[in-house]
């Protein structure tokens, strides 16, 4: 072959190849591509805009045709009503199905992820990501019947990350409060759907994008939306009426966001925000007038990836854990004259005594319940209690034979429910004594059921990385 004949084959096949990267570009390219006129592309719901480069945050509504439940309970936030994933409801609940398992109510099809429901307003509200219009949904469904009543969102472009979605909503009478993958918060009104406002954390405050998406789940405290930020401010507090940030807690030393959520403690006299930032643990002020300003702060415990959030286990006592090596500490805040100050009381490697990779462990009569980590040594994913005196001594663990991979699990009508990865559903009894299980049935036929769950009048809403079903757990 001579040399202009081998130069006109090469340009001919680099032509041929840029056209279809060419082709392949527009028709996927989120903000120009030739997608938007694909059939079916041209009945969407005004305001969606398919996967903008800065998010249009909720900007797509579409309304159905769900009707809200009667039913007034609430699971309204990440752990439920009280910050500890214990049910305070007097409902008797079952200690066996037989082999058909509990009574499937409803269920759902999600996008891929582990993003929680909570419960209120007769409404069962959820963050999902919709993979065929790439946008980011929060979906208000019924908690009768599963059907949808609304959904808000916005365009973004995101690919998977061993899951999408990841928070849990925060809700109350008039607001929903929702942080997606890449740091955008949204609120917007819990009966209507109506945006309120909305804020890109890393375009107002910088930071980074936690490594697997945010994990943080928001908190509402009575009308403020308080998030932590890891950028120019360490936590924010956002009015939910209007959207104005009312105070902001310093950040000099440049933490980060974790997958770690603000837990709302009062002790030593003092109502406060606990966080466990990439960079240490820190009190902010929940009250008063030095709201947001930083009480105590420490960095004797700094894992690089941290899910679990903070338990108070009285009197100043605070246990944090995380996974990837991790393990655990116990420290105790003091307080003199108005200052604070932290002291370490036991730090535990992994294969050492109570540690968790993912759910936050249940502090539940006197005593810690968690699932232990995969690199835990022979114990590990097996659930396991300890008392809080001494974390290095286990009370009971499930054994060699029950492990449960990263859980979830809660606490309810003195019942441990405990969920594993495979869908299987185990029903303990909440003892301090001795490992005794209950029942235990197949209720999810995925895989990565990480998702935290909610239970509402004998109602146990769960989720794999793709399906949310609504369970009858009620005793029969």
């Amino acid at each position: 072959m001579g040399e202009k004949t081998l130069n006109l084959v090469t340009t001919v096949g680099a032509a041929f190849v840029g056209l279809a990267l060419l082709t392949w570009w527009l028709l996927h390219d989120p903000v120009r591509g030739f997608s938007e006129s694909l059939p079916g592309r041209d009945n969407r719901p005004e305001g969606y805009v398919s996967g903008a480069a800065e998010a249009d945050i909720g900007a797509f509504f579409a309304g159905s045709d769900g009707v809200p439940s009667r039913i007034r309970a609430e699971w309204p936030r990440f752990r439920g009503p009280d910050f500890d994933n214990v049910s305070k409801e007097k409902i008797p609940l079952a200690e066996g199905w037989g082999a058909a398992g509990p009574i499937e109510l409803w269920s759902i099809d999600l996008g891929e992820g582990h993003a929680g429901p909570v419960v209120a307003n007769g409404r069962v509200y959820l963050l999902d990501y919709d993979e065929e219009e790439r946008a980011d949904i929060l979906r208000c469904f019924s908690l009768d019947d599963g059907r949808e009543i609304w959904r808000r969102g916005y365009a973004l472009f995101i690919k998977r990350n061993h899951g999408m979605s990841r928070t849990i909503p925060a809700v109350t009478e008039k607001y929903v409060v929702t942080i997606g993958p890449k740091c955008h918060v949204m609120c917007v009104d819990a009966e209507t759907g109506d945006l309120r406002w909305g804020i890109d954390l890393l375009k107002e405050y910088g930071g980074e994008v936690p490594l697997w998406y945010t994990g943080q789940c928001p908190l509402i405290d009575g009308d403020t939306a308080v998030l932590a930020v890891g950028g120019k401010a360490l936590l924010i507090g956002v009015d939910c009426e209007t959207g104005e940030v009312v105070w902001e807690t310093p950040n000099p030393e440049g933490w980060l966001m974790s997958h770690s959520s603000v837990m709302p403690f009062t002790f030593l006299g003092k109502k406060m925000y606990v966080y466990c930032a990439i960079g240490g643990i820190t009190g902010v002020s929940a009250e008063g007038e030095d709201r947001g300003a930083v009480l105590f702060a420490t960095n004797a415990w700094n894992p690089n990836v941290i899910a679990p959030s903070p338990i108070h286990l009285g009197n100043g006592r605070l246990f944090i854990t995380a996974g990837y090596g991790a393990g655990s500490t116990m420290i105790q805040v003091t307080e003199t004259g108005g200052a604070y100050a932290v002291e370490t009381l036991q730090t535990l490697k992994p294969d050492e005594g109570l540690a968790s990779e993912q759910q936050t462990p249940v502090f539940f009569n006197g005593h810690l319940f968690a699932i232990l980590p995969k690199d835990a040594g022979p114990r590990r994913n097996q659930l396991v209690c300890v008392h809080p005196d001494d974390c290095s001594t286990f009370v009971w663990t499930s054994g060699k034979t029950n492990r449960f991979g990263l859980g979830p699990y809660l606490v309810a009508d003195d019942k441990l429910f405990v969920l594993s990865d495979d869908g299987v559903l185990t029903v303990l009894q909440a003892s301090s004594r001795n490992y005794i299980r209950l029942a235990q049935a197949k209720v999810l036929e995925g895989v990565d059921a990480w998702g935290p769950m909610a239970l509402v009048q004998g109602r146990l809403l769960l989720r794999d990385s793709r399906r949310l079903v609504c369970i009858d757990v009620r005793a029969r």
